[in-house]
């Protein structure tokens, strides 16, 4: 069976970058096992390999006694004279057993089961040790199949993995297609494959620029965020170290040649590039590009901006379903809430204001109602049901409930400024002259002056 061991060993090693020892090693463990299978597992066995002749010897270990009664652990002294005529009784004595090719067809089988374990042990730790220091590289492959929506991916010397999860949705790639993607994770020790690669994360993107600008791979520009929605739309925020070079222009490239590369690898994906800053508010101008902005107003413990713009541009600056804004904040890691001009000038309005205190009314309503003629608390509790449910989200039950509620709000505000009101009057150091007085004395909140000496009836 072993007569082509060493040949085996040898192209094994040399093909696959096996450390020959390591073959040694596992081949050693498995015989040792077959062979504990075959003649008892009580033996004390040792296994070597012999080099010189390309085989596998086993050699097993007895205790010399009077009369043997265990033949795996002890061999009687009559039968270990004719081995070694000098053994001495209590002596362990050596002997070589059988050639592994004696061990049967299911020991054998046993000891090609390990041997195949711990090669694939041995490939794993090989595989690992050449990926180790690629984790976060781009690399390049082919795509050989596809198992339950993961692409299986070969770089040559072994497979990778491409999650569902990882890839960009509704691009697709057929087997045989060259493919490049970011080396997101290497693992050690799994069952399943080592390499997990990603197309979808923020730092493919990043690398694809650095591979495409030599700008960024010099140091001159440096790339300060990330953010994505793969497949869609992405942006990327750099700075420049030197004053005369301008790191969006850089990026841009001839006629746009650089970034149409990045896009074009991404299968068409939208890349905004914009100028970082730290300042916070010129940032986000520049994050929210193309829209235009009026007004940022900066809330830096909790890390939040209010950005007005101009009527015209909140679409622009909200974007498709809210992609701009939202790329934006996660590029910036702040909050950032967009406000049309209108709207910001609304929240200044005390009777807008008012409608927003109402249970139940929000922002989008209260500018309902607005577009309406209702401007305010009280204009709504005038009002009756069939102004209300002219308006799509308000219903008769709806309709009744907000009038009562800004029925309710209006007489607790008058309440609550009659109090006021009285706290003014009561309060000494506070001057009336005689006008005021009198309007107050007429809405009963202020009795009549009395002469200084003058006795009450």
């Amino acid at each position: 069976m072993l007569s082509d061991l060493k040949r085996i060993i040898d192209q094994i090693s040399r093909d696959r970058g096996f450390d020959k020892e390591l073959l040694i090693e596992a081949i050693e463990e498995a015989v040792a096992s077959a062979a504990r299978k075959k003649f008892g597992s009580r033996r004390d066995m040792e296994v070597r390999y012999n080099e010189e002749y390309g085989e596998v010897e086993v050699f097993q270990f007895r205790s010399v006694v009077e009369d043997a009664q265990d033949e795996q652990t002890e061999i009687s002294f009559q039968e270990a004279k004719v081995l070694d005529p000098e053994v001495q009784l209590g002596d362990e004595l050596g002997e070589k057993m059988e050639n592994i090719t004696e061990l049967g067809r299911i020991a054998a089988q046993s000891a090609k089961q390990v041997i195949i374990h711990r090669m694939k042990d041995a490939e794993r730790e090989v595989i690992y040790d050449m990926f180790k220091d690629r984790q976060g590289d781009v690399v390049s492959g082919i795509v050989q199949r596809f198992e339950r929506g993961n692409m299986i991916v070969n770089l040559g010397r072994t497979d990778a993995i491409l999650p569902k999860d990882h890839q960009i949705p509704k691009r697709s790639f057929k087997q045989g297609d060259r493919i490049r993607a970011y080396l997101y994770e290497v693992r050690q020790n799994s069952r399943d494959s080592q390499l997990i690669l990603s197309r979808t994360a923020d730092e493919f993107l990043a690398k694809l620029f650095q591979m495409e600008v030599p700008e960024i791979a010099e140091g001159i520009v440096r790339i300060m965020g990330v953010s994505r929605e793969p497949g869609f739309r992405a942006k990327i925020a750099v700075s420049s170290s030197e004053s005369d070079v301008d790191p969006v222009g850089a990026c841009v490239g001839m006629k746009g040649s650089r970034v149409q590369n990045v896009v074009q690898e991404l299968q068409g994906e939208r890349i905004d590039i914009v100028t970082w800053s730290p300042d916070p508010a010129k940032y986000v101008y520049n994050a929210l590009a193309p829209a235009h902005v009026s007004m940022v107003m900066v809330d830096e413990e909790a890390k939040s901006l209010l950005v007005v713009v101009p009527n015209d541009q909140l679409s622009l600056a909200i974007g498709r379903q809210g992609q701009n804004v939202r790329l934006a904040s996660k590029l910036m890691s702040w909050r950032i809430d967009v406000k049309s001009e209108q709207r910001y000038a609304n929240l200044e309005d005390e009777g807008y204001q008012s409608l927003l205190a109402i249970p139940g009314i929000d922002e989008t309503l209260a500018d309902q109602l607005l577009a309406k003629e209702i401007k305010s608390a009280e204009d709504l509790s005038k009002a009756v049901v069939e102004d209300l449910v002219i308006i799509r989200a308000i219903d008769d039950d709806l309709a009744l409930q907000l009038i009562e509620a800004a029925g309710k709000a209006v007489i607790l505000d008058a309440s609550e400024q009659v109090e006021t009101d009285l706290e003014i009057v009561s309060d000494p150091e506070t001057s009336i002259d005689e006008p005021e007085a009198a309007q107050l004395a007429d809405d009963g909140l202020v009795a009549d002056k009395q002469a200084p000496d003058e006795e009450p009836s």
